[in-house]
């Protein structure tokens, strides 16, 4: 379980409500950030990590998303339609067939990040050990990403390991989008509709939820104004550092 599949899921079904009215008639993953869909900067990171193909959940608007993709040359796409919303955990189960049973990263298409000096996706393929992990998780310290709530989502341990279980806010660090998963978890799960937190919950308890931090900066664009300022700051040349 040390070998990460070649193909990757990109979550790009949700409703986008904090987003309306732009969402109204428009995905969120089709919003543009510094000239380029946040769903295009989530597939840019896996295909500059190697990553051959990419399974794109479509519910809200998804016609639009399938047109925009077949434009896409440098990475094959598979469409995971959904007929009814089933969450971040539901809609990589529905698509788990795709995995070849083998650890894959997934990550969602409306949190992008601007990379350090080397990409995060290359260091969490370098740092994967399946062996002792079932998960893994890109984490940004709490005080340094944009758009963010103060409360936070994980901490680490000396090891590594993220957990959150009786913590209480502020926590030390959020999860930005990516993420490395075993499928395993995931078929062990009856419903259909569920939250990736089930899967993250159970990962923890087993203490097999780790967390590598992030180097670079990164905006959770999640209302109309988050997006105008995120642009902004990129269109200034002023970056997304909280120190900027």
């Amino acid at each position: 379980m040390n070998t990460l599949a070649d193909t990757a899921m990109v979550l790009a079904a949700g409703l986008g409500t904090r987003l309306r009215p732009l969402t109204l008639h428009k995905p969120k993953p089709m919003l543009e950030v510094g000239g380029r869909t946040m769903l295009d900067h989530a597939l840019d990171k896996l295909v500059a990590a190697g990553i051959k193909r990419a399974v794109v959940n479509v519910f809200h608007l998804g016609d639009q998303i399938k047109a925009h993709l077949a434009s896409r040359h440098d990475i094959d796409i598979i469409i995971s339609q959904e007929t009814e919303l089933l969450d971040t955990g539901g809609g990589i189960k529905h698509a788990l067939n795709h995995f070849g049973g083998r650890p894959f990263f997934a990550l969602n298409a409306d949190l992008p990040w601007i990379d350090g000096s080397l990409p995060s996706l290359k260091r969490m393929q370098q740092v994967w050990n399946g062996d002792e992990m079932d998960g893994l998780l890109l984490l940004m310290p709490t005080g340094a990403a944009r758009g963010f709530s103060s409360s936070g989502d994980f901490a680490l341990d000396e090891n590594n390991r993220a957990w959150r279980k009786d913590l209480p806010a502020p926590r030390p660090f959020v999860w930005i989008s990516a993420q490395i998963l075993k499928p395993e978890y995931f078929i062990a799960v009856n419903e259909c509709v569920f939250s990736n937190n089930k899967i993250w919950n159970e990962m923890e308890l087993r203490r097999k939820l780790f967390g590598i931090v992030h180097s670079g900066t990164c905006y959770h664009v999640g209302t109309p104004e988050d997006l105008a300022e995120a642009n902004r700051l990129l269109t200034a040349g002023v970056g997304w550092s909280v120190d900027a």
